[in-house]
């Protein structure tokens, strides 16, 4: 029997969506292991008769509790009516949106899902370029100091002990001056902790939002840097902090000044005047409840206004090529629909993602961001490979509700990190085993994605929560972990060379017998390949199903035949992996 109160489908968001001009994802939820095949049957709604057809849904993923199904179909006229043969052990069971039939529906045009229009122009269309981008996040005060005559008073010499408040130098032409170690590590992107005019290290108290912080350097001299990285391939993303400024910010210093007879009284959500701080709860809307950052109100016409003016003018006059938004959740979804309205019509190739932590599908319809940071995927990835609190099923599975949450152009340049700083290291959190950083990295090089290094992370770096996560960075090659640099430098090239490894395809391979062994299978129309990982801190020999073919397969690392056994053995030591390609 079919769980019917499983069964799930609505048209829009991330179950019927347009792929892009020509093509139509249409997606189902059932019951896990609940329905042997599903079949789309669809055609016009206008001309049923002589374009209906039918077509066997694919397993796009599945969870705990659900099999997600998935087809592809481009309907020639851009309209699309559809219902669903779910089929179980001889049993079937038609879905249309006015519920579920023993027998196929004998009125058309009454009860069936309907995609009323493929328009182009609703089409949501990341950058293209964002799929091969391999990015690097920067925190500017803690890179490399490049020039000592910009440097704040007091700064400290470098790789002393961070504190929040404490400087070091760290500046642009620090990020200059190692382009080439960022080119060699594979790097073809760029994101910056904010660089505007700010009184803290880490800039998120902006004072002045059209000019680069002196201790950085220049207006000119960032224009210089982005031109020596778009020479070398690399694009640069900047950090858009425009939920809030700082208590420098002059239109704030003059709310302070002037109270309620302020020209600026309303670009903020001032609740008590004189703003001032309660109790340790200011008495005007802030970050979280920091005083020095109040939050600007966007539905004021003149802070709109001039917030857009900020998104423009680094991307016109400097050459950014997008922003990543800062608390982004808590700004107006129209601001958000109005910034990339005007971003996109400056430069249609930008990079808009956006800082949110959950469930973020109410920002990714194509009227706001092309991505969020993926701390969902992040958290999936401590638990399994640094923690070791989940099994490869787990989180395999943790992984498929992941997929199915989000439409397929948005999973492909989802921006994915281990860790960043507002996290724990995630060297750190791995008890400093660089097994399972190596693991973990290989995981994210090898899934479809936008993968970010946070500086350091390739030669080791650790640190707990702010402000140990923002250490210097170590240029002495011999504090150094070279075998991990040329780690990460293998495995964004084998990301590179494989273009399988940017695909959407991926399918899990479950081994219960083994709960730390995680495999999945990578493809596309050029190779197929296998990823094996043994998460545990025992070797493994294991039987892997896949391999039992008449397949022969090459050890990509080793650039040889693998050396499986006649069922499909495979031995692999502690923390260990091995990356199979079929020849």
């Amino acid at each position: 029997m079919i769980h019917l109160e499983s069964v799930y489908h609505r048209m829009g968001q991330n179950w019927s969506y347009a792929y892009d001009e020509t093509a139509l994802h249409i997606r189902l939820r059932t019951k896990r292991d609940d329905v042997s095949r599903v079949d789309l049957i669809y055609g016009d709604k206008y001309g049923w008769d002589r374009t209906n057809s039918v077509i066997s849904m694919e397993r796009l993923s599945s969870d705990n509790l659900f099999d997600y199904w998935q087809a592809s179909v481009q309907p020639p006229h851009r309209r699309l009516a559809y219902y669903f043969a779910l089929h179980q052990d001889g049993n079937t069971v038609y879905f249309l949106e006015k519920g579920f039939l023993e027998h196929p529906p004998e009125i058309i045009y009454e009860g069936l899902f309907d995609f009323p229009i493929l328009s182009p122009e609703d089409v949501h269309r990341p950058p293209a370029w964002v799929k091969d981008a391999v990015f690097y996040q920067i925190f500017p005060e803690r890179f490399a100091n490049g020039d000592p005559s910009n440097d704040p008073e007091g700064v400290l010499e470098w790789g002393g002990t961070p504190s929040p408040k404490n400087f070091f130098g760290g500046d642009l032409q620090g990020v200059l001056d190692h382009l080439d170690y960022l080119c060699a590590l594979g790097i073809n992107a760029i994101y910056f902790n904010p660089l505007f005019a700010a009184t803290t290290n880490h800039k998120y108290d902006t004072a002045d939002y059209l000019r680069i912080d002196p201790h950085f350097g220049t207006n000119e001299l960032l224009k210089e840097l982005v031109d020596a990285c778009h020479a070398k391939g690399i694009r640069v993303l900047l950090d858009g902090v425009f939920n809030h400024c700082g208590h420098t910010f002059p239109p704030f210093m003059d709310v302070l000044e002037n109270g309620r007879a302020s020209r600026y009284a309303d670009w903020f959500h001032v609740k008590e005047w004189p703003p001032g701080v309660n109790g340790g709860i200011p008495t005007y809307d802030t970050f979280a409840f920091e005083p020095i950052m109040p939050k600007f109100n966007t539905a004021n016409p003149e802070v709109k206004e001039y917030l857009l003016k900020v998104g423009r003018y680094w991307i016109e006059e400097i050459g950014v090529d997008g922003w990543r938004l800062d608390v982004a959740n808590e700004v107006s979804h129209q601001f958000w629909r109005d910034f990339r309205t005007m971003v996109k019509q400056i430069n249609p190739d930008a990079y808009l993602v956006g800082e949110i932590m959950h469930d973020s599908l109410p920002w990714l319809l194509g009227d706001q961001f092309d991505a969020v940071m993926n701390y969902q995927l992040t958290n999936m990835l401590l638990n399994f490979f640094a923690r070791g609190q989940t099994t490869a099923g787990q989180f395999s599975r943790s992984v498929g509700t992941l997929l199915a949450n989000y439409p397929q152009q948005i999973t492909e340049v989802s921006f994915n990190l281990l860790d960043s700083h507002d996290t724990v290291r995630f060297l750190t959190v791995c008890g400093g085993d660089i097994r399972r950083l190596k693991l973990a990295f290989l995981f994210l090089m090898t899934y479809q994605g936008t993968p970010c290094i946070y500086y350091g992370d390739e030669i080791g770096m650790d640190g707990e929560y702010d402000p140990h996560n923002r250490k210097c960075m170590e240029w002495d090659p011999r504090k150094q972990n070279q075998d991990l640099l040329e780690y990460y430098r293998w495995a964004i090239r084998l990301r590179k060379a494989n273009s399988a490894f940017r695909s959407s395809a991926i399918k899990f391979l479950e081994h219960p017998e083994h709960p730390e062994l995680l495999v999945y299978e990578r493809w596309d129309e050029h190779d197929r390949f296998l990823v094996i990982m043994n998460n545990s801190e025992l070797p493994m020999d294991a039987h892997i199903s896949a391999l039992k073919s008449e397949s022969t397969w090459i050890n990509l690392e080793l650039q040889q035949p693998a050396d499986i056994g006649e069922r499909g053995q495979l031995r692999l030591p502690a923390y260990g992996y091995v990356i199979l390609r079929e020849s």
